[in-house]
């Protein structure tokens, strides 16, 4: 679950005005190839801590080839589609530039099931469902998102196909939808529908576009919230800071599908109902150094747009993951590889 990355008050202060070799914002220090590499205090193991205990339950991972199937909640733009769905078709590319969206998910591949299969490197986008016309409201529970996703897969015309053991159906919530819990709790989640409402077990994810409600909680370093003075946002890879914000919250997801579908597999904490993923455990890193209020090190392209990794065409920011291998987090920008 991707939950807003902030810290208290008293705390921000103190970082802005007295620390500022690692306060939020990074600095241009020298170029590596077409871009800025961002530099600040580091350290090799970001988030490690020998509290960390994260287990596999014995639950399925996804070791068969992925397909995501995206749910278009609202009103959206063609070039925000275009954003999200490279960043999707990136998982799997082969000859991105390094470093790449593909070299993120090689940590999601370190997770196995009890037989020792990793989980697949190949993830592709199948069949979507566009519900422009709201068709279950403006304002969605919790329980309603499984109603949209049981109106996508019974549909009369073009339904979702249902595809329990490999499929994964991502519901996006356009900048206008108000989503129970949105903001001042989470910027996206995932779960499984219930058979009882959507006739089916499946995994699934939803992710809102904050760029109207909350681009500072949800979309940060893009935005930043309005109770930090003088703090400015960095620019987005991809000129849309509510798109380039759902991205990470995107990825932070599909990783932890991925790797814990049904709650019972990779996952720290005693209490299923409230697991601590893979994600979750990096929350807010996104290069080496990360942690705290330091993003981590990242590049700046000659448009002045912050980013971590590439795409096949665009470029991303996008959050680590913990690698269970090591016992920290780890990315593809990482300066140790």
């Amino acid at each position: 679950m991707r939950y807003p990355a902030f810290l208290p008050l008293s705390v921000l202060i103190l970082i802005v005005f007295i620390s500022p070799a690692i306060g939020w914002r990074p600095w241009p220090h020298n170029k590596t190839e077409a871009y800025d590499s961002i530099y600040g205090g580091s350290k090799k193991y970001e988030g490690s801590s020998e509290f960390v205990h994260l287990r596999y339950h014995m639950g399925p991972v996804l070791t068969a080839n992925i397909t995501v199937h995206t749910i278009w909640y609202g009103t959206w733009q063609r070039n925000q589609k275009k954003i999200i769905r490279e960043f999707i078709n990136s998982i799997s590319a082969v000859d991105s530039k390094h470093p790449s969206v593909s070299g993120w998910w090689k940590t999601v591949q370190l997770y196995t099931d009890q037989t020792g299969a990793n989980i697949s490197r190949t993830l592709r986008l199948g069949a979507e469902k566009n519900d422009r016309f709201y068709s279950h409201g403006k304002k969605l529970t919790r329980l309603s998102i499984q109603s949209v996703i049981k109106s996508a897969v019974t549909a009369r015309t073009k339904p979702l196909p249902i595809n329990p053991q490999s499929g994964l159906y991502l519901l996006l919530t356009s900048d206008d939808v108000y989503v129970q819990d949105f903001c001042g709790q989470v910027c996206g989640f995932h779960y499984f529908t219930f058979p009882s409402i959507v006739g089916y077990t499946l995994p699934y994810a939803w992710v809102g576009n904050s760029a109207k409600q909350c681009p500072g909680v949800c979309a940060y370093p893009f935005a930043v919230p309005d109770y930090i003075p003088g703090l400015k946002p960095l620019k987005s890879p991809n000129g849309d800071v509510g798109i380039d914000g759902m991205v990470s919250v995107i990825g932070h997801e599909i990783a932890e599908l991925a790797s814990n579908p049904l709650v019972n597999a990779w996952y720290a904490g005693q209490d299923p109902s409230f697991p601590v993923e893979i994600a979750d455990l990096c929350e807010g890193i996104y290069g080496t150094g990360g942690g705290g209020s330091y993003t981590g090190q990242l590049f700046n392209g000659e448009d002045g747009a912050t980013f971590n990794m590439n795409g096949i065409r665009r470029r991303f920011l996008v959050q680590w993951l913990w690698n269970h291998v090591v016992n920290y987090c780890s990315g593809p920008n990482a300066l140790d590889q």
